[in-house]
């Protein structure tokens, strides 16, 4: 909750440490302060406010104040701990500019602000606000310096550049008033990491002195009074909207903002190891680590409206059994049709409810952009839902999960052109499975129910909403399958619905957009690290991705289940089995991402440490936001039951095809 303090109240609360959001001075700017760190962000020239008693003498337009201000910048910095945001104007005082200087006589940039001079009143009233601003910042920088040895400001602006001739870098940092031989290689790597900024139709470049040289008085005043304080002062090319209407680029913004925050941090990281006390600092260190109150609130509002929003609780066919029996009585000739659960959700209201949700209040880019992709995720899992039993549901699944590429193909036909020479093993009913599921999941210390199940098509299904494992009733598995399942269910799919309820972000437990990819592609992984994947499995997770295919093809039942019938010699069983996977709701493509998901967390394990995909039901287009909200300390570090590190898995055979895995 913002607060609306005094300059003294503020002063004494910053030297005390304690930890507020506040308007200051009448409001006249910001200070936020979530976590003591040793870096400051300010966004001086953010506002376009006047006083009430100077707006009648104000001679500019809207347009014009704008055009001149530095709107938006406060956006750039949301991410950081520590914000100093200027709300007044810069026409009423320019806080880059001395006190005595601050306020303008009659013009500004060639341009007469007032209609007749300031009186001396109102501007000791403007000059007071100055001083209280700076009076604050140095509060802040004392403490900062004390608890840590050096502090880095980041002083944010915003440029207009269609007038001028040049070609203008999109970044400009200032440095003739920084001790270039001090703070040289800090400066240096700030204008690296904000040159690997990546914006939406725009071409990027950094530069130092090319456009403004930093003369602002923010870095004077701060050099005149702090020994152990780099400013780092900044422009920003107005490339996020049109400099002369004022018209927003949103997207640009979201961009620009999530790469502020990476380069920032990653340069304060930097900045801290070089001349503060921690030299094991990283990114995630220089961020606060406490939740805020803004995103709890919204993952709450969130959780309420779609915890009951699971694809698999409606898409499974309710007359199942009855129609494959009536399919073979037939001989093959006639389509299954299948009836399911009725959707108890309003579409219209959901996706009203889903879009009204607050997710522009929350400060951090990264995590405002996770939000966004769960609510535009869910969205078209209801668009999903809402046309199961229709012609629309294949269009709306390609939609959500895709369709198999020619990669994707290549590499099921890759791995169906194998031989496997297992031996016939004796067949375990689903009540063997269910003693042997028991027996492991007390042992790996996951609490969940178990229980049998005459409504599934496949062998076996977690229930995430209730922690609960089915197992089809008229399943049969051999020794080393349940060693598979007990992998792929219990120690993928049971464990991160187990982790997710463990957080405070409910979120992992709704599942981040792509989620269904990564759970799918861990719990393959989990099988080949555990030593039960075999090539008989490859094979039927790659006979998935040809069914998918051949759904999206034929378009028909009978004609898929007959050519997956001929080409590969399957059981009648196995292959209505297969059929209806990618029939089921009207053509559900989902079955071709766990050959795709396996490849891909192969990959990534190869890469580094995966066991924050652990936290609940994680997708790899946010994995780095998810692991970075780990290392801050915001949730839980996830526990592994078993090695998830990349390794070979001793079968020779199978890891040549494994790695064959393009």
């Amino acid at each position: 909750m913002m607060l609306t303090l005094s300059e003294k109240e503020c002063i004494a609360l910053i030297k005390k440490g304690e930890c507020f959001h506040a308007e200051v001075e009448s409001g006249a700017f910001i200070i936020k302060i979530d976590e003591y760190a040793p870096i400051i962000c300010a966004a001086i020239h953010n506002g376009q406010r006047l006083r009430s008693e100077l707006e009648k003498s104000f001679l500019l337009s809207d347009e014009e104040q704008f055009y001149e201000e530095d709107p938006y910048t406060d956006e750039l910095i949301s991410s950081f701990p520590i914000q100093i945001i200027g709300n007044d104007s810069r026409f009423e005082y320019d806080l880059n500019r001395a006190k005595a200087l601050s306020t303008y006589f009659k013009t500004a940039w060639d341009k007469q602000v007032w209609d007749k001079p300031l009186t001396p009143k109102q501007r000791v009233k403007s000059h007071n606000k100055h001083q209280s601003f700076y009076n604050v910042l140095e509060a802040i920088i004392a403490v900062i310096e004390k608890q840590f040895n050096n502090a880095i400001v980041f002083d944010i602006h915003a440029y207009n550049y269609k007038t001028l001739e040049k070609n203008t870098p999109t970044f400009n940092i200032g440095s003739e008033q920084i001790d270039v031989e001090r703070w040289g290689r800090v400066v240096s790597l700030f204008e690296k990491q904000l040159n690997r900024i990546v914006l939406p139709n725009l071409n990027v470049r950094a530069a130092t002195d090319e456009v403004l040289q930093g003369r602002g008085y923010l870095i004077t005043h701060i050099n005149a009074h702090f020994d152990n304080t780099l400013v780092i002062p900044t422009e920003v090319k107005k490339i996020f909207m049109d400099e002369s209407s004022g018209e927003l680029y949103p997207l640009v913004l979201e961009e620009l903002k999530a790469g502020f925050k990476n380069a920032i941090s990653e340069t304060a990281a930097f900045f801290v190891r070089r001349y503060g006390k921690r030299k094991k600092t990283q990114k995630a260190d220089i961020l606060s680590s406490t939740i805020s109150p803004e995103v709890l609130a919204l993952d709450k509002k969130l959780f309420a409206l779609c915890k009951s929003v699971e694809t698999l609780n409606f898409i499974n066919p309710i007359n199942l059994i009855a129609q494959r029996s009536k399919f073979f009585k037939q001989r093959n000739h006639n389509s299954p049709s299948f009836n399911y659960r009725q959707l108890n959700i309003d579409p219209y209201k959901f996706r009203e409810n889903l879009y009204n949700l607050p997710v522009s209040d929350i400060y951090d880019a990264d995590i405002q952009q996770l939000y966004r992709h769960v609510i535009d995720n869910l969205a078209s899992k209801i668009d999903l839902l809402t046309t199961i039993g229709t012609d629309d549901f294949v269009y709306n699944s390609l939609k959500y999960y895709g369709e198999p590429s020619l990669s994707d193909i290549a590499n099921a036909r890759f791995i169906l052109h194998l031989n496997d020479d297992e031996q016939d093993e004796v067949l375990l009913t689903a009540d063997d499975a269910i003693e042997y599921f028991r027996h492991q999941a007390k042992e790996w210390k996951l609490h969940c129910k178990i229980e049998k199940s005459g409504k599934l098509v496949a062998k076996a299904m977690v229930n995430n909403e209730k922690a609960l494992l089915l197992i089809n009733k008229e399943a049969s598995f051999t020794q080393k399958e349940l060693h598979a399942y007990a992998y792929h269910e219990l120690g993928i799919h049971m464990l991160t619905t187990i982790n997710s309820k463990q957080h405070p972000l409910k979120v992992f437990s709704l599942g981040l957009t792509g989620n269904t990819h990564a759970q799918e592609g861990l719990a393959l992984y989990s099988e080949y690290r555990s030593g039960s994947l075999t090539i008989k499995r490859l094979k039927t997770i790659a006979l998935r991705v040809i069914a998918v295919q051949y759904m999206l093809e034929h378009g028909d039942f009978v004609k898929t289940y007959n050519t997956l019938m001929n080409e590969f010699e399957l059981d009648k069983e196995f292959a209505f089995t297969l059929t209806t996977r990618v029939y089921r709701g009207g053509g559900f493509t989902k079955d071709y991402l766990y050959l795709k998901g396996f490849r891909d967390i192969l990959a990534l394990a190869k890469e580094g440490p995966i066991d924050n995909l652990l936290v609940g039901k994680v997708g790899l287009l946010d994995f780095n936001i998810v692991s970075e909200v780990v290392e801050r300390g915001m949730i839980a570090r996830p526990k592994s039951l078993f090695d998830l590190a990349s390794q070979p898995s001793g079968d020779s055979v199978l890891d040549f095809v494994v790695n064959s895995i393009k």
